[in-house]
């Protein structure tokens, strides 16, 4: 009997422990997923709050900052922009567009605009307006956002997307998309160090095209 007997413990506790992992993955499953990284929320928790009032702030009209860093891109990158500490990243500016619309590329996903500002009908700056908009400009030109507040490169890519999907989806869906040439333009966005003899290549945080 006492054989037996310990053979049915055995025998119950074996059905009983996958029972319990069972249990215990699926509480798991539901707290991971509770506090799953959302990018997209991240970004609004920020927007109206930092994001947009940052920008104002340390941006200046394009034409200063081009002037400023024609012949100090750092003097420029310390007043105007940002570029993390770590790494080999370059300046991201912050600049304020105020200026008419000389050409536009509006039949691609990633169409835009190219704008003059000082007057002479020559591009200054193409200025993005989606749907598709290429790098991380807006992450990049913040100082109050670090890659250290991130678990991984994963979630900080993601990170700089959700920026992209927050001004396409509040701001640019809402552009005109035909006869922009000869429109006033105002803008407010940040835009890498180009490569020399090409335009600055602007994401806006905010625009309005024909008033």
């Amino acid at each position: 009997m006492h054989i037996r007997a310990v053979a049915m413990i055995l025998l119950a506790t074996a059905f009983a422990l996958p029972g319990c992992k069972f249990v215990k993955t699926a509480d798991q499953a539901k707290n991971a997923a509770a506090n799953a990284f959302d990018p997209d929320k991240a970004v609004a928790d920020l927007w109206d709050s930092k994001v947009v009032p940052y920008l104002e702030t340390r941006g200046a009209p394009l034409k200063e900052v081009l002037t400023l860093a024609a012949t100090d891109v750092d003097g420029a990158g310390q007043k105007y922009g940002y570029k993390a500490k770590q790494g080999n990243a370059p300046w991201t500016f912050i600049a304020k567009v105020d200026g008419v619309v000389v050409a536009e590329e509006t039949k691609s996903r990633a169409a835009y605009v190219d704008v003059d500002v000082d007057g002479d009908a020559k591009a200054d700056v193409r200025v993005s307006i989606g749907p598709a908009i290429r790098g991380t400009a807006l992450r990049d030109s913040l100082d109050f956002i670090d890659f250290n507040s991130f678990k991984n490169q994963i979630e900080w890519a993601e990170f700089g997307k959700s920026f992209n999907t927050r001004v396409n989806d509040t701001v640019l869906s809402k552009l005109p998309r035909e006869g922009l040439t000869g429109k006033k333009v105002q803008a407010l966005g940040a835009y890498p160090l180009p490569t020399s003899g090409q335009l600055p290549q602007l994401v806006p945080a905010t625009i309005t095209i024909g008033g």
